[in-house]
């Protein structure tokens, strides 16, 4: 194994880029034409190494709707320009242009971001302009949306007259006037129409260069490629899609188009175009090459709502109101962001949700999570407007995705945690919220596998990976698939000893001022006498573990027993430090460089009997979460008298 770095990046700071080219660029979501031419063991199969095929044997480079947004301009411009008229219609000669015998598509939505409006029985729609909009449409169940050669989806259009301002990446180029329609294609799906969909959902790409481009191809992307379960729904990316430098979008395309389904996007911290003076261009070279800043989608009976939780630079006026964001007091000088939506974007999305049917499972989907357990008493890494996000969804089923953290966490309705309620005033969660892991794992850091890509144990002792929503009517089900690995592996076994305590703190002191040699942990599964005597607890890292979920471990065949959690989620604050941490994953992190697995939301302990004999011990191990579905994994251990 070759190794990385010892030292991870800090997520919440941008990467200077390699590349230095800005990029100009036009909308890649549109096609302009002449107004002429207008009108461990489970009881759930292993989906991951599954071929790229279709359930009728079709494989989705075979079947996918090719094809782009219609931007019709007249010499004359539109009659009135204040208002964007256009049609949304069924393409049934997949050409993206609308002829005179395709159907108009009724009670389709359409918005500009502020307002939302519905599609008349011949497929029109009206919409106010505004200098700086992206128009999208919000795709219907039953019907498919066009995809690029790279299989981003195709669905709205950015209108910026002059373009963006100076910017590195380029931003958007002049879209000039208004055009005289934009209409928008879709053909038949039965694959959207399904009940039951497969949604993944990948949390922090985040390629810092063309390397980091080449260990996700290998990895997650790899594994994505071999699957054929979420044709429908396809992949939603949630933000930190690159690392700062936003001339690897066009590499990240070419990782997408080995996908087998639409490829969407929404933005995240490290996407941002960092030169923006204001928040209103601060994602504009995002908004030019991959999506609009938010927007939302339907597949079965799912509402997908994809938010931008990021605002940059944030403002003293805005941000810092209450005096909790400090970092956001000097935005010309010191920029920075915060996790916030936009007086807009809440208009939008309570517009949105009024017209989408109660009895929908919405899936709200976000880069900062709404709240999340890593960053719990952070006001900057949660979204300030949690309890009006809360409000809107109340009475309707819903489930949070989000990223950000790098973290894993399977959070369900009535979780508590102690910042939650100091930063928010919020009690427990009202639905579900899962933070999605990441791609990136750690920021790629640590060991490289065989396999060509890095290990990066993250900060609560997970792997990455990519979690889908296993989708049936509005109910849904969680799983999480590793890099590499099949849905059977779920837990992550390790030894919490004295002397394995001992050593986190000893190799943590040496790794700050390494003088001498570096404290070696030894063999992690063998404990002494005076360990046993000294409570040695046996982990296991449950990644989708949850509230509902037990632990129980038999040692050497005798009556198996209950593991505990370290974290109920009660109320509790968080607990940290090496008695509440992931042996297995610290004792590569300390030694390979990363982030320190000292606390996690997924962590169950076991406490080793203290009269254990001398000798190879066997530890089975099974893990069933709040579906019951069981997973089992074994760990074998010695005890010895001394080292």
């Amino acid at each position: 194994m070759r190794m990385l770095s010892a030292s991870s990046r800090d997520r919440n700071k941008p990467r200077v880029p390699l590349a230095l080219a800005a990029l100009a660029v036009v909308s890649s979501a549109v096609t302009i034409v002449p107004a002429t031419a207008a009108q461990a063991t489970s009881t759930t199969s292993a989906t991951s190494n599954l071929s790229a095929t279709s359930a009728t044997g079709r494989a989705w480079n075979e079947t996918a709707y090719r094809g782009r947004v219609e931007v019709v301009r007249a010499q004359d411009g539109p009659a009135d320009p204040s208002v964007l008229t256009g049609r949304v219609f069924v393409d049934d000669d997949r050409d993206s242009a609308s002829d005179r015998n395709e159907r108009g598509l009724g009670g389709v939505l359409v918005s500009n971001g502020r307002d939302v409006v519905t599609t008349d029985s011949r497929g029109g729609y009206r919409l106010p302009v505004h200098d700086n909009m992206t128009v999208f449409v919000t795709q219907p169940s039953g019907y498919q949306v066009p995809v690029d050669e790279s299989n981003v989806a195709q669905f709205h259009y950015n209108h910026l007259p002059e373009g963006s301002p100076a910017l590195r990446y380029g931003g958007i180029a002049p879209t000039g006037p208004l055009p005289s329609a934009v209409n928008f294609p879709l053909v038949r799906s039965s694959l959207t129409q399904s009940s039951e969909q497969h949604c993944v959902i990948a949390g922090d790409l985040q390629t810092y260069d063309k390397e980091e481009v080449e260990y996700a191809r290998k990895g997650a992307i790899g594994d994505l490629s071999k699957r054929n379960d979420y044709q429908g729904c396809g992949t939603l990316f949630i933000g930190d899609v690159v690392g700062d430098d936003l001339s690897l979008y066009p590499d990240v395309k070419g990782l997408t188009g080995l996908t087998n389904g639409p490829a969407r996007f929404l933005p995240g911290n490290h996407d941002l175009d960092f030169d923006a003076e204001t928040a209103e261009h601060s994602f504009d070279t995002f908004r030019a090459q991959l999506a609009p800043a938010y927007y939302s989608y339907d597949v079965g009976n799912v509402h997908v709502v994809a938010l931008n939780t990021v605002r940059y630079p944030c403002t003293p006026d805005v941000d810092n109101a209450d005096g909790r964001r400090p970092q956001c007091a000097d935005p010309a000088n010191r920029p920075a962001y915060n996790g916030r939506l936009d007086e807009h974007q809440l208009a939008w999305l309570e517009r949105d949700l009024a017209k989408v049917d109660r009895n929908k499972l919405v899936v709200v989907a976000s880069h900062i999570g709404l709240l999340n357990f890593a960053d719990e008493s952070s006001p900057i890494h949660q979204v300030d407007q949690v309890g009006q996000v809360y409000d809107l969804l109340k009475g309707r089923k819903a489930v949070a995705v989000a990223g950000h953290s790098h973290s894993i966490e399977n959070m369900k309705t009535g979780d508590r945690v102690k910042g939650w309620q100091d930063v928010f005033g919020v009690d427990r969660l009202p639905f579900p919220h899962i933070t999605a892991g990441a791609i990136a794992g750690d920021w790629y850091s640590g060991a490289i596998t065989e396999d060509g890509y890095p290990v990066a144990v993250g900060r609560d002792g997970g792997r990455p990976g990519v979690l889908t929503l296993d989708v049936k009517g509005s109910s849904f089900k969680e799983r999480y698939t590793v890099t590499g690995e099949s849905d059977r592996v779920q837990t992550q076994l390790g030894v919490n000893s004295p002397t394995y305590r001992q050593w986190y703190v000893d190799r943590q002191a040496w790794n700050k001022t390494p003088e001498g040699a570096a404290p070696e942990l030894g063999d992690p599964n063998v404990v002494t006498r005076a360990d046993l005597a000294g409570r040695t607890w046996l982990t296991t890292n449950f990644w989708m573990g949850a509230t509902g979920s037990t632990v129980k471990v038999k040692i050497d065949g005798e009556r198996a027993r209950p593991a505990v959690r370290t974290q109920e989620l009660r109320g509790e604050a968080q607990r940290v430090g090496p008695e509440w941490s992931d042996p297995h994953a610290v004792a590569q992190q300390l030694v390979n460089g990363g982030s320190v697995a000292d606390r996690a939301m997924h962590l169950w302990r076991f406490e080793l009997p203290a009269d254990l004999s001398e000798g190879e011990h066997r530890a089975v191990v099974t893990a069933t979460d709040s579906y019951g579905r069981q997973f089992t994994d074994t760990l074998r251990f010695r005890v010895v008298e001394q080292r």
